[in-house]
């Protein structure tokens, strides 16, 4: 009897002529040869699929993001709250990637990196994005995207929109607890600048859960979104930090001291704070 009718081919459509296959769908031939070395080093094939791979889960998770934000602004918190949680479950992906890289050791880096030029994640436009969209605007950032103008069209789209937490705090005002005009009119391209009349606001919520349920709910979903990130910054330095030590980025910055003030950044600062002072 020949292998193709063992009992583990039986019902499996193997011909493929006429049909669309799985490689097909995901369009693997253009996925799979987008891996073009530069360097004749054998590490440099982990470099590249490690960036391209959270290029991917950062497409995702800004598609869950931009569907996020609509769905506060437009009061629909039961599917918000399934795509934040969703968000947060890529960061934790993003954070764990680190761990392949890092199996990378200096002088393996040391060898390709003559092949990056000037090339650097700083330049990751739907990182930019997502940083945006997260409420750290920085008007600075928009400038290594100004030679392709469709691009920079998307992130400066992300630039001047209300970020997330900006639309949850309308959330809260449209409820009836008070949030400050400042804080929910205002030049969202500005950095947010943190409130103590948005923390009494959030500790309204926090201080009667059961009365107002799906506001204490985004509050934690919007914990577990910056927890997580923080996660992946901080395991962005220490892979960093492991690999390069403190020499300079490639795209110019001082590489783990620019990542060590990253770290210092706090997007929901009420959420945190009100942790104090309950």
């Amino acid at each position: 009897m020949s292998s193709d009718a063992t009992p583990r081919h039986e019902g499996a459509q193997l011909d493929f002529s006429r049909d669309m296959s799985y490689g097909d769908y995901l369009r693997l031939d253009q996925v799979l040869s987008a891996q073009q070395p530069l360097s004749p080093d054998h590490n440099e094939m982990l470099f590249i699929v490690q960036h391209q791979t959270s290029e991917l889960w950062m497409k995702l998770m800004l598609h869950e993001l931009r569907a996020a934000v609509a769905a506060v602004a437009a009061d629909q918190l039961p599917p918000a709250f399934k795509m934040l949680a969703r968000v947060s479950k890529i960061m934790e992906q993003l954070v764990h990637a680190w761990d392949v890289l890092a199996t990378m050791t200096p002088p393996e880096y040391s060898a390709i990196r003559p092949y990056l030029g000037r090339s650097s994640g700083f330049q990751s436009w739907q990182y930019r994005c997502i940083e945006f969209m997260l409420g750290n605007k920085s008007a600075a950032m928009l400038k290594p995207h100004a030679h392709r103008p469709e691009r920079l069209a998307e992130v400066e789209a992300a630039w001047r929109a209300p970020s997330l937490y900006d639309e949850s705090l309308r959330l809260l005002q449209r409820r009836g607890i008070a949030v400050p005009a400042s804080h929910t009119e205002r030049d969202w391209t500005q950095p947010y600048v943190q409130s103590d009349a948005v923390e009494q606001a959030w500790l309204t919520v926090y201080r009667a859960p059961q009365q107002h349920w799906d506001l204490y709910q985004l509050g934690e979903e919007l914990t577990d979104l910056e927890d997580t990130f923080r996660l992946w910054r901080f395991r962005h330095l220490t892979t960093v930090a492991r690999i390069i030590g403190n020499k300079t980025g490639t795209g110019g910055t001082s590489g783990v001291g620019y990542l060590q003030r990253m770290l210092d950044v706090v997007l929901f600062p009420e959420i945190w704070k009100l942790r104090t002072d309950l």
